[in-house]
């Protein structure tokens, strides 16, 4: 679980994050939506440790982020999993060597307990005849399923997700998102994901965090947000005809 408690973040006097307070749970999918400008990236990094909020507290489990040492925080790094939008998967490595860096960076392991966790984790995300191939020789939604993989090898408490779908096409990126959601209950992780795609909100959204100019605006569910009033819900994630008429024919039920 992940808590954060009023947090405010500003860059050049200009207040980004107003007071967020929220809670991130464990075993479920965690998704943060708005608009570009709301605050969804820098309420991110904000977790990730990247930047650092004016005031607040983000807890790891009842750890207080900034009251942690060193050597504390350099351990919490260690819990957490990454998938960034792009995969940022090395050019020059193979698959395997790209999901077994974390393991070569954080542990002591040797190489054959290091290959036989990569060899795992790449079955686990249907990759099994992947490994000797570099990122450029496979398409980008398996590159996204080696983020993945490489973002669960350490076997992570917190996974960070930045816009996972981005660049797919519509059926790839359901199934990444459904092999995140079956990765997060199969492993119990606290999962978080900054997303624009619609589809996953109405698809894997346990928990919605919905930003709007900094601000807290609403939280629910994906069942919640089908009956929610709140008007710049409505606005943003029905802007859609399509997911209009989806949300009319929901309520007529």
């Amino acid at each position: 679980m992940i808590e954060i408690k009023n947090i405010e973040k500003s860059f050049n006097g200009n207040k980004i994050l107003k007071g967020i307070s929220t809670v991130f749970e464990t075993g479920k999918t965690n998704l943060i939506i708005g608009q570009s400008g709301s605050g969804k990236t820098v309420l991110l990094k904000s977790l990730l440790g990247i930047h650092t909020p004016e005031s607040g507290q983000i807890c790891f489990d009842g750890r207080i982020y900034s009251e942690l040492d060193p050597n504390e925080k350099r351990e919490l790094r260690t819990e957490i999993g990454m998938v960034f939008q792009g995969s940022a998967l090395f050019d020059s490595m193979t698959v395997a060597e790209n999901v077994g860096f974390p393991l070569r960076m954080f542990t002591k392991d040797n190489k054959a307990k290091i290959k036989e966790r990569v060899d795992f984790v790449l079955e686990r995300v249907a990759l099994t005849d992947a490994h000797g191939k570099l990122p450029s020789q496979i398409s980008g939604g398996m590159q996204k399923r080696v983020a993945i993989a490489r973002a669960i090898v350490n076997k992570p408490k917190y996974l960070f997700c930045d816009e996972p779908n981005s660049g797919l096409d519509p059926n790839t990126a359901i199934l990444i998102d459904n092999l995140i959601k079956e990765i997060t209950e199969e492993y119990n992780i606290t999962t978080v994901i900054n997303t624009h795609d619609m589809n996953s909100v109405m698809e894997i959204g346990e928990k919605i965090l919905f930003l709007k100019d900094g601000l807290k605006a609403w939280e629910g569910n994906k069942e919640e947000i089908f009956r929610t009033d709140n008007e710049d819900v409505v606005a943003f994630v029905y802007s859609s005809n399509l997911f209009k008429k989806v949300r009319e024919a929901y309520l007529k039920e």
